[in-house]
């Protein structure tokens, strides 16, 4: 039987479009695997180029007569562009997706982009010969060259930029003194670095014995050849930032290569602060706020070996190390380390098979890790280590559940409950710093009509619309906007009620209860140019405001010496949203919160207000007893056979035409009832949200113990989608959702 190749031609260089398939010559036959690199004639001159294949298949796409053949497979180390390959290969076949889409996701970088030049002016003349030409330039007033020539009288190197810039000198002037032979323009090539920070050099903190243990055994499994993944259950200030620090350090001395993968772009300042103290400047960040030249250079000096470390959100783990040692994935338990496009990648489970790959170990770290993780620690799958005690020899902050029931049956109305009203104006007469964190997820402002109950909602969306400032309601979907509405359109009813709290309205009761303070907002509207995440928490670290208030990205990692209050407004409302995992983020997100008080030497305190303060994840909370939520949540996901116990694949079916969503989507209920014996089946159903931007979207989970009968209800589903030809309908893969659908 003949055999094809898909191959992707110089993919370090073209941009990522196609797969052009090629004969494999008897020679090769049974030889080509996905991954390898191989030599193909390309173009109309058939010149020899190098390709990566992605696939081979006895599926002709032309007549054998009309086609190429490879030429040879190239022998030798495999480029890290192969291993980008392979791995693109397995997140196809791991997470389900077209193999474009799989590959566009591995290669941060899709096309080269023109390197940067950093010009300079020279003076080749000597200072009396400058003199002589400039007096010439004085009497024939030729002003642009008579103010380069008196600079450069005095300096023999001038900067482009200045000249052009400030002396206003043409480049025809520029040419004419360099055809005289007077000066010479000189340019080289430089990497576009986005760490623009100037500070010095800092040794290392000495461990504590806690520390020194992870140390020593991952480096000690590193040089025997031994390969795990390794879990680091550290309480919130236990020190699991110098533990990476260190384990980088020894591989760094070992000539190995870093990831640092961190769960949000808001980390980014301080954690590269630490990082780039203790290694300078073969440190550097990959993230979505780089521009096309700043992430082909960051490839580019990971490719050479300019760069040690490299920090970022998942897509960091992507950038092409050569010689990668170690993998750190902080915070691991966080929801953004999913991928929301196909292929629906964890990063977890994708820096596992890329550190098998590249003979990488990989470290996860968290306060309060994910059930999958911890559970795969206590099945001895990851080694597990606690760091049990907080590196300031402080004690964990104590926590205060308020009950906002009773505050309200007592009169107390306001946002802030009052023993979190006595506490701040404590420290504000103390001068030290307080958090409030908001907790909205799960919570959805609306606007409704209190007379015949109707809700204000998209036209293009199942959602309600949110009322914002300047009399607009929007929905946070799709983007419509319309006007503010003074009458129920239902009933003409005037009584039109907001139910919302957001960040805007406390920072406003704050400026009204207490006159006079200083407050920084973080959140999605004050956090949408490029470096306003850093200027919010410098200028907080700077002492610039008393309160930092926000939405869930202030409390993860941040580390605030003078912050001594934590205050938690809306505890439970995480606990709205109506999937399995609600209950593990709402421990996650109050854990994290209460561990941002007392890091420094001043003892700190946190508040949590709930309207549900008997529920386990408050409780455990406010305890900040993982152990115990864990043995209480891992009992709930066994009871409904829900991850890490069982696992589930959702599958979801999108149209423009509401029939048609709903017609395949009860074709692939069908397919999988009759394909498996070992899985549940649950509907098809509108999803959570049926409709968004006028695209209908309907959603059927599968449930088993067994993994590998959902991959191989997946192929089914896939193999019999490819035979229907779907104009109008999309369908997406999701295993073990962190998100309902």
């Amino acid at each position: 039987m003949t055999e094809y190749a898909n191959i992707i031609i110089d993919i370090s260089h073209e941009k990522v479009d196609r797969p052009f398939q090629y004969k494999i010559p008897d020679v090769l036959q049974g030889k080509l695997e996905a991954g390898m690199c191989v030599q193909v004639p390309f173009g109309q001159g058939n010149r020899l180029r190098q390709g990566y294949v992605v696939e081979v298949t006895d599926k002709a796409q032309f007549p054998d007569e009309k086609m190429k053949q490879v030429e040879g497979i190239l022998t030798g180390s495999l480029p890290v562009e192969a291993d980008a390959i392979r791995l693109a290969v397995w997140m196809r076949q791991t997470y389900g997706s077209t193999m474009i889409a799989a590959l566009r996701t591995v290669l941060p970088v899709k096309q080269s982009v023109k390197a940067k030049e950093k010009k300079k002016i020279r003076r080749l003349f000597t200072r009396e010969e400058t003199t002589a030409v400039l007096g010439e330039a004085i009497r024939k007033h030729q002003g642009a060259r008579a103010r380069l020539l008196s600079e450069l009288i005095h300096e023999e190197i001038l900067p482009y930029e200045l000249v052009v810039g400030k002396l206003n000198v043409s480049a025809s002037t520029l040419r004419s003194l360099e055809a005289q032979g007077v000066i010479k323009v000189e340019s080289e090539n430089y990497y576009r670095n986005p760490v623009k920070l100037e500070t010095a050099r800092e040794a290392g903190l000495t461990l504590s014995k806690e520390q020194e243990a992870v140390r020593e055994e991952v480096l000690s499994d590193y040089d025997k050849g031994i390969r795990k993944t390794y879990l680091i259950h550290g309480i919130t200030g236990s020190g699991k930032t110098e533990v990476y620090l260190s384990l980088i350090e020894g591989m760094i001395k070992r000539k190995k290569q870093c990831i640092v993968l961190i769960p949000e772009i808001a980390l980014t300042y301080q954690t590269l602060l630490r990082f780039y103290k203790r290694f300078g400047d073969r440190v550097s960040v990959m993230n979505s706020t780089l521009s096309a030249g700043e992430k082909y250079d960051q490839c580019q000096r990971a490719r050479n070996g300019d760069l040690d470390v490299i920090i970022g959100p998942r897509s960091a783990l992507f950038v092409p190390f050569p010689d990668l040692g170690l993998i750190v994935m902080d915070e691991e338990h966080e929801g953004s380390y999913k991928s929301e496009a196909m292929p629906k990648y964890h990063a977890r489970e994708t820096a596992q098979y890329l550190a098998k790959m590249k003979g990488a170990s990989l470290v996860l770290g968290s306060a309060t890790p994910s059930l999958e993780a911890y559970y795969r620690a206590k099945e001895g799958r990851y080694r597990l280590f606690t760091l049990s005690s907080r590196l300031t020899g402080g004690k964990l902050a104590p926590v205060s559940v308020v009950d906002l029931r009773k505050e309200l049956r007592e009169g107390n109305r306001s946002i802030f409950s009052r023993k979190l009203k006595e506490l701040m104006e404590d420290r504000l007469s103390r001068k030290e710093q307080i958090m409030l964190f908001l907790n909205r997820r799960g919570y959805a402002g609306f606007i409704s009509c209190r007379s015949c109950g109707h809700v204000m909602k998209c036209p293009h969306c199942d959602v309600s619309l949110s009322r914002h400032a300047g009399g607009k309601l929007v929905c946070h979907y799709c983007g419509y906007e319309t006007r503010d509405v003074e009458k129920c359109p239902s009933c003409g009813s005037p009584y039109i009620l907001g139910f919302k709290a957001g960040t805007q309205q406390i920072e406003q009761q704050l400026y009204q209860y207490f006159p006079g303070i200083r407050v920084l907002r973080m959140d999605g509207d004050t956090t949408r140019q490029k470096d306003s995440y850093e200027k919010i928490l410098s200028a907080f670290s700077e002492g610039e405001a008393d309160v930092l208030l926000g939405t869930q990205m202030i409390v993860k990692g941040h580390d605030f010496p003078n912050v001594t209050l934590v205050g938690v407004l809306a505890a439970d409302l995480s606990l709205n949203d109506s999937d399995y995992r609600s209950g593990e983020r709402t421990f996650q997100l109050l854990t994290q919160a209460a561990g941002r008080a007392g890091r420094g030497s001043k003892p700190g305190e946190a508040v949590i207000q709930t309207y549900r303060p008997d529920h386990y994840s408050i409780v455990r909370a406010a305890q900040q007893d993982y152990a115990a939520f864990y043995e209480e949540e891992i009992l709930y996901r066994e009871i409904g056979a829900y991850p890490p116990v069982g696992h589930m694949l959702a599958i979801l079916v999108t149209s423009g035409i509401e029939q048609r969503a709903q017609g395949l989507a009860g074709k692939i209920s069908q397919i999988a009832k009759s394909g498996e014996q070992k899985i549940q089946v649950i509907g098809p159903a509108k999803a959570f949200i049926g409709k968004i931007n006028d695209i209908y979207r309907f959603v059927v989970y599968c449930k088993s113990g067994d993994e590998n009968a959902l991959t191989r209800i997946r192929d089914l589903i896939e193999k019999s989608i490819s035979s229907m030809e779907l104009k109008y309908e999309t369908v997406q893969f999701d295993f073990d959702p962190m998100d309902r659908y």
